[in-house]
């Protein structure tokens, strides 16, 4: 959703508030576990109630994984390996924030609308994760795969605008908005797929050379 011009300003941004950390010995690889550190807290936060807080702690979490990327280039330190820790342990934050959720609800008096939060928040991280995996599983057959409504840090700005907004009272329709939006994602991922195999179904052909 977000465009080449607002990534490329959030990666110069990033890059001008790494340049100090680079210099103190930050490593990419140390930025990432650090964030997914403050995904933890964030997602404690949430599972003791705080909601508000828990959203604006989600949303630091995610400025913050922004800068193991912008280590990486600011320290010239880009490696496949770097690349897949920390896609890797990106899945291990949008599970844990969401596990922060359903342990809330766990905590409130039964209803239809603990009910609710509980479900909404294992199909949002269920969609999450396919969103992912799609991705993953196209760039393997040699597919590029960047196109989709909902990537995460969409998802990271959602989810912490509508708990610092609407806290408990918003959890709800913030969830399902969440749910509906990474399912749709994931689903335009796999026609996008099956749009490009099939048209590189009907490409004719190399000929073979001529012995």
């Amino acid at each position: 959703m977000f465009g080449p011009d607002i990534q490329q300003r959030a990666r110069r941004i990033a890059e001008m508030f790494v340049r100090p950390l680079a210099a103190l010995g930050l490593t990419p690889n140390m930025a990432t576990v650090l964030g997914l550190l403050l995904n933890g807290v964030a997602a404690w936060i949430l599972a003791t109630g705080h909601l508000r807080i828990g959203g604006a702690m989600v949303l630091f979490a995610g400025v913050f994984d922004m800068f193991d990327g912008a280590l990486a280039r600011v320290r010239n330190q880009r490696t496949v390996f770097g690349a897949f820790f920390d896609s890797t342990l990106d899945r291990y934050s949008e599970g844990i924030v969401l596990l922060g959720l359903i342990l809330f609800a766990l905590s409130q008096p039964a209803s239809s609308a603990r009910t609710w939060v509980i479900a909404l928040a294992y199909i949002a991280g269920l969609g999450s994760l396919m969103v992912s995996y799609v991705r993953a599983r196209a760039e393997g057959l040699g597919l590029e795969m960047k196109s989709g409504l909902m990537a995460r840090p969409e998802r990271v700005v959602l989810l912490s605008v509508g708990l610092m907004l609407g806290g408990s009272g918003w959890l709800i329709w913030t969830l399902a908005i969440l749910t509906v939006s990474s399912v749709m994602t994931s689903l335009q991922r796999i026609r996008t797929v099956w749009r490009k195999l099939t048209y590189l179904s009907t490409q004719p052909s190399a000929p073979a050379d001529a012995p």
